[in-house]
């Protein structure tokens, strides 16, 4: 059964219930095998969390892991360990969305800047983003975040610089829009309570919005996942099966439609249950373990 050759047509995409067990494996082993556009890349194993330093031991062993599955990977800071992540990609023929990470420590933050602009000049970066969500946190003004993407823009000419945040932003803050070179939108679903049966319409309908706040610039699925177990959202519950089902839909889409997406995530990391809930720990393909969970 190819994974290519799903009907299309319908707006809640794969319809699992009608699929053997054994079917459902094989759609995903497919998918794996065939590859997706992008994933993001989790680094941090049990016990740490962003602040810890990442080894290049721990790197190269998870991207070993995702790189026979994935095109690109996208990582999240250029300090703390974190600025290995793109150059051992690299090693490993895979493209690059690198973000430097802008919170409200404005040292961390020159830190940040200097590593993606290193990255960049020495190769390593395909696409820059600086910053994410940071006017969802309100870590900073969006005169300065401004300040910050113009900064590199400037010392990075042949790189295509964005901002990364939720999709509604980009229609509410023009200044931020004209600044980036494509539009860098996380999408999820989940967080908005929907249901799984609406959540492929609803990711379309955030990336049409994004698409046309961009005014004809290229948009960039940064982020979107839907978590295997926990706590559910209004009418969003985390499942084993709910998170398979968003997955495969995901994916199809994106190959039938060309969407640049990178999926959220790779691997589980229970740190993240401290700013989500429950829930935060279980957006991985595969667990904290690195066993693929499907």
């Amino acid at each position: 059964m190819s994974y290519r050759r799903e009907k299309k047509g319908t707006l809640k995409g794969v319809d699992l219930q009608r699929k053997t067990p054994e079917q459902i494996d094989a759609l995903f082993r497919d998918v794996l095998e065939q590859g997706m556009h992008g994933l993001c890349y989790s680094a941090y194993e049990e016990g740490q969390k962003p602040g810890s330093i990442l080894t290049e031991a721990q790197i190269r062993r998870r991207m070993a892991i995702i790189a026979p599955h994935t095109k690109w990977v996208r990582s999240f800071s250029c300090i703390e360990g974190n600025e290995l992540i793109p150059v051992i990609a690299r090693e490993f023929g895979l493209k690059t969305l690198v973000g430097a990470w802008l919170g409200d420590d404005k040292a961390l933050i020159e830190e940040e800047i200097a590593g993606l602009i290193k990255l960049a000049k020495e190769g390593y970066v395909d696409i820059a983003a600086v910053g994410n969500e940071v006017m969802y946190r309100k870590d900073l003004t969006e005169e300065e975040l401004l300040g910050y993407l113009y900064r590199v823009k400037e010392a990075l000419p042949g790189v295509p610089v964005g901002y990364v945040d939720a999709y509604y932003e980009f229609s509410h803050r023009p200044k931020i829009t004209e600044a980036c070179d494509l539009i860098l939108a996380n999408c999820y679903p989940y967080w908005e309570g929907c249901h799984i049966d609406y959540s492929l319409m609803h990711i379309k309908q955030m990336y049409y919005q994004a698409l046309h706040a961009g005014n004809g610039k290229s948009v960039v699925i940064t982020e979107t996942g839907w978590p295997s177990q926990g706590t559910g959202l209004g009418d969003a519950q985390p499942s084993q099966a709910n998170a398979l089902r968003y997955f495969l839909n995901l994916q199809q889409w994106s190959a039938e439609e060309n969407i640049d997406m990178f999926y959220f995530t790779s691997f589980d990391e229970s740190w993240k249950v401290g700013a989500e809930g429950d829930v935060g720990a279980f957006w991985g393909l595969w667990d904290m373990h690195e066993n693929l969970k499907f």
